[in-house]
């Protein structure tokens, strides 16, 4: 028995010799791992950590609980921030699958042929993300939203060539374009539309012109606000430039989807579909596009044929070689996906189908109106007017940073402070409402601020 299970073992993993090490340490010409750390200072080579005395295992996993048990659950607060990351209810199936050995340990599938159940996970994804926005390719996803936007600058790049400008425009969340500019800032290109506070959609759609590659646009916007699209892609298009758009994906069980409006390319931050908030990460950035950029995409593209006796086979395809085996012709440095997030987001769409997630996005809309109704009739407060989904600016009558302190008080987490990203609103929060805020929630969240002000 013990020497099958050592078979096993060492089919799975076999440890270098030190034959092996001395040779990998003359072709690269040192004489011992430690010469590997020569350029570290000496006093920070192997410095002497104060650590405590070592514990059992049943010790260590007390201690473990104590400090867990002293840590603050966010399941016993009432959450109505957004700004990018929103608490939205994750069926207890997502993660159910998500644990299964099989999905928990999926990476890249690099040997295709034999990563069939991975890939036809990521071909389902694709399939409900093009379903969710009308758009005709979906790629196998990126790192998180902001990615996937600048991944798309990137494409709209290689789409026109001759053209070295994008336009971004201020709705886009300011995290977002930050990230835009940190991929962009090694080429030469301009980023510009989004430096004037209160500027519209239609103030950045008048600076596109024939050096313009792509007009990014978010609907709803980082304000929350809703924009009718239709028309827009037409203009943008007729002056040679593309047009991008990211989308809420819980948005789009009510709203006017990106394919709706002719966009060339739509993004998305995946973490609404059943993605926890999980303290920032890891995330999902959803990409699509029309058909015929497809060999332009960054990341991977999974279809499907049939082998040589009629079997269902999923593979990767409509993919430029560059992209993984010549890198200094790659439009992208983009090569692997976030498989794990992309399932939980697959699994999700599969349970609530169209009627669910039509049903989840009229919640969030109806209790956001409702919040809004009850905030705007406090004494020093006031919510901006305009069409919005989940989303909405309160105007308060002092800072934002001390009204969030009194409300954690109340086991209340506030609205997102806009003081360092629109401060020309002046003391203002973005306040999100979720199908996971019961009215009895806000109607605690509308008497903590009127405590607070």
């Amino acid at each position: 028995m013990f020497k099958i299970l050592d078979r096993i073992a060492m089919s799975h993993y076999i440890s270098i010799t030190e034959a092996e090490r001395a040779e990998m340490l003359a072709a690269i010409g040192v004489a011992s791992i430690e010469d590997l750390f020569a350029d570290v200072p000496a006093a920070w080579r192997f410095p002497r950590l104060d650590l405590p005395e070592p514990l059992s295992e049943p010790e260590l996993m007390g201690e473990l609980r104590a400090l867990s048990d002293a840590n603050a659950s966010a399941h016993s607060y009432s959450i109505f921030r957004g700004a990018g990351a929103y608490n939205h209810f994750v069926p207890a199936a997502v993660d159910q699958i998500l644990r299964r050995g099989e999905y928990y340990t999926a990476y890249t599938p690099y040997q295709p042929e034999i990563s069939q159940g991975t890939l036809q996970a990521i071909f389902e994804y694709q399939s409900l993300i093009c379903s969710l926005t009308g758009m005709e390719i979906a790629n196998a996803s990126h790192y998180d939203g902001g990615t996937a936007i600048a991944e798309a600058a990137i494409m709209a790049l290689n789409v026109a060539r001759n053209r070295r400008k994008i336009v971004v425009a201020r709705g886009v969340n300011p995290q977002y374009r930050a990230v835009l500019r940190t991929y962009l800032q090694a080429l030469d290109v301009r980023i510009t539309g989004d430096e004037t506070p209160n500027a519209s959609i239609e103030d950045a759609l008048a600076l596109v012109d024939e050096q313009t590659a792509l007009l990014i646009v978010q609907n709803p916007d980082f304000l929350g606000r809703l924009h009718d699209l239709r028309g827009l892609a037409m203009q943008v298009q007729a002056r040679g430039a593309l047009l991008g758009v990211h989308f809420d994906p819980i948005a789009l069980g009510l709203f006017q989807t990106p394919g709706e409006v002719g966009a060339d390319i739509a993004t998305a931050e995946g973490q609404p579909l059943g993605i926890g908030l999980n303290f920032g990460g890891p995330y999902l950035g959803i990409f699509t596009t029309r058909q015929k950029y497809v060999h332009k995409i960054a990341g991977r593209i999974v279809g499907v044929t049939r082998d040589v006796d009629g079997r269902l086979a999923y593979v990767l395809t409509l993919r430029a070689r560059e992209q993984d085996i010549r890198r200094e012709r790659a439009t992208s440095n983009i090569c692997t996906n976030q498989g794990l997030m992309a399932l939980a987001a697959t699994v999700y769409m599969s349970l609530l189908g169209r009627q669910g997630m039509r049903r989840v996005a009229e919640l969030c809309y109806h209790r956001a109106h409702y919040a809004a109704a009850q905030i705007a009739a406090l004494p020093g407060y006031s919510v901006d007017s305009g069409p919005f989904f989940k989303e909405f600016v309160v105007r308060c009558p002092r800072p934002v940073a001390e009204i969030n302190a009194a409300l954690r008080e109340q086991r209340i987490v506030g609205g997102y402070d806009l003081s360092e990203d629109e401060p020309h609103l002046g003391h203002a929060m973005l306040l999100a409402v979720t199908e996971m805020n019961s009215k009895a929630e806000i109607d605690r969240l509308v008497a903590a601020l009127r405590e607070a002000a």
